[in-house]
């Protein structure tokens, strides 16, 4: 099973957005996540910081 977390990263706090990521698709604006258990989830003013291929995290930050 995909062992995918993504996280949001505020001041060195991580949130937990969603697990078991299957899908990430990244927009103008936003990033869209989608998951085959969570459905799926649309995170505005998001970019992908930090991508963590052996921890299987993808990190996310809110732009400025």
């Amino acid at each position: 099973m995909c062992e995918i977390r993504v996280v949001m990263e505020q001041d060195g706090v991580e949130e937990l957005i969603m697990q078991n990521v299957t899908k990430l698709v990244v927009h103008d604006s936003s990033v869209a996540i989608s998951s085959l258990f969570e459905g799926s989830k649309e995170i505005p003013n998001a970019l992908i910081r930090n991508i963590d291929f052996l921890a299987g995290k993808v990190f996310l930050e809110q732009r400025s």
